[in-house]
């Protein structure tokens, strides 16, 4: 898994980076929350492990730009925290996105820990993601199910959630299966009308 990590004391980086690869993951690193973000929206990584006092952009600030950040993608947000955070830090974290802490000096069971758990949370979120995005459809009349359990013509749903304007035609195949013998039904028809009024 790809993991961005942000300090900016060359010496925690050291020994965050070499935790996180002997676990199994690859690190994009970054020295501080503004070049995080940058490294984030080239790499869109899933799950960030950040020191909470950095320069330019700390921590929380980071955190809550993830927050603010609309899209199908979760992102798991790791603070990293010295030993004496109090609760109402805590509190304030958890307040601004934060979805777990680690107290430095890291220790690796720990670690391990909170990424199994960053690991099954986003898996959730990708199913429910992928359930939300279905559209329960009729099978015999089309229609689909919006999220008021009213039933509506595809056409509607579409044209209300996209503007777009739908126009009917037949396809090659549909014309060839119901267009075609549509006609020669009608036609076989209006002949044998034609018949029955010679007979008189």
């Amino acid at each position: 898994m790809k993991v961005l990590a942000i300090e900016d004391d060359n010496m925690s980086m050291a020994i965050l980076r070499r935790s996180l690869e002997r676990l199994g993951h690859t690190v994009i690193a970054a020295r501080d929350g503004e070049e995080a973000w940058s490294a984030w929206l080239r790499e869109k990584t899933r799950v960030v492990v950040s020191d909470w006092q950095m320069p330019r952009l700390d921590g929380l600030r980071l955190c809550r730009r993830f927050r603010a950040q609309e899209g199908r993608d979760y992102v798991y947000f790791i603070l990293l925290t010295s030993a004496g955070a109090t609760a109402q830090n805590r509190r304030a974290a958890a307040e601004a996105g934060v979805d777990d802490f680690l107290t430095k000096p890291i220790d690796m069971s720990r670690l391990w820990m909170r990424l199994r758990v960053a690991e099954r949370i986003l898996k959730f979120t990708t199913q429910v993601h992928r359930l939300e995005e279905m559209m329960p459809m009729c099978s015999y009349c089309k229609k689909i199910r919006d999220d008021q359990n009213y039933w509506q013509q595809i056409e509607s749903y579409i044209n209300e959630r996209t503007g777009t304007e739908i126009s009917h035609s037949v396809c090659p195949e549909c014309y060839q299966r119901v267009v075609v013998p549509e006609l020669a039904r009608l036609k076989e028809e209006a002949e044998a009308a034609v018949a029955v009024k010679k007979k008189r």
